[in-house]
């Protein structure tokens, strides 16, 4: 009699355990879970850069995974009768150390600039390269509910460029960016910061860094925002407070490369009073 019942109870549990693995395997190959499974992958794999904007992701590029991100950028001013104009070539390389930490590697590349004073007619052009910034960045936190998705960059800037482009010594900085999805695809970011800088004299300061972008993706593909940025906000003695408005777009040509482009016009006689960048991104 307890040979049966341990049978009976044997057998039993073998159907159960044969139509728990027929329930998940007719999950996992029904078109709706696949298709969701396939879509996260998706958005995983895709790239998600810091450019063309000010404000930068709160996402890093993931374990194993490279980035670069290269443009060729424009800027013009014209102050007091002295027209300055330059070109550069910025781009940043990005390297996932784990799915939350990224190895950052940033600088401005090549520069060529022109001034010339209208009154005396005198033009002045030099070229060379820009300082390098090393630095990390850690994605802290993912949006859940109205919470944002948090990421901190550190930052060190070297004095390495051409003496035309060098800046003082070794200048730190922190910055944290903050990701919310709103309704109808849009998204709204804030990145505040602060830096830690030197003058020619040796004089250390600190200035602030802030700026609020508002986007909105109009395809899978098409996005574009506008945005209020401020990459220094110091008192004149140090430079004065740099402000720029932006406008621009990105475009997917793939999941994992991108073409984008911005304009921006500033608000202030610190800054430039044109500025354009056009870039392209692939993510490996």
């Amino acid at each position: 009699m307890d040979h049966a019942i341990r049978y009976e109870r044997s057998r039993r549990f073998t159907q159960l355990c044969a139509s728990s693995l027929a329930c998940c395997a007719l999950l996992l190959s029904s078109p709706g879970w696949a298709e969701e499974k396939a879509a996260e992958k998706a958005k995983e794999d895709k790239i998600v850069t810091d450019r063309p904007d000010f404000v930068e992701s709160s996402d890093t590029v993931g374990k194993g995974r490279f980035q670069i991100e290269a443009s060729v950028a424009y800027e013009r001013n014209n102050l007091d009768g002295v027209k300055d104009r330059k070109w550069s070539t910025p781009f940043l390389l990005r390297y996932g150390v784990t799915e939350d930490w990224e190895l950052r590697l940033e600088t401005d590349g090549h520069i060529s600039a022109r001034t010339e004073d209208s009154a005396t007619g005198i033009a002045v052009s030099e070229s060379g390269f820009a300082d390098t910034s090393l630095g990390l960045k850690w994605h802290a936190l993912d949006a859940a509910g109205n919470a944002p998705s948090i990421g901190f960059l550190f930052h060190l800037d070297f004095a390495s460029g051409s003496s035309a482009f060098r800046g003082n010594g070794v200048r730190p900085s922190v910055r944290m960016s903050a990701e919310w999805e709103l309704p109808n695809e849009m998204s709204l970011g804030i990145m505040p910061g602060i830096m830690f800088d030197k003058t020619a004299t040796g004089e250390r300061f600190t200035s602030g860094i802030f700026g609020v972008v508002l986007g909105k993706n109009w395809t899978d593909n098409f996005r574009s925002f506008v945005e209020i940025a401020t990459p220094q906000i110091a008192s004149s003695k140090y430079g004065g407070t740099v402000a720029t408005f932006d406008v621009g777009m990105s475009y997917l040509l793939s999941k994992t490369t991108q073409v984008d482009t911005a304009i921006s016009r500033g608000l202030n006689k610190n800054t430039p009073n044109w500025a354009w960048t056009l870039g392209f991104s692939a993510k490996f």
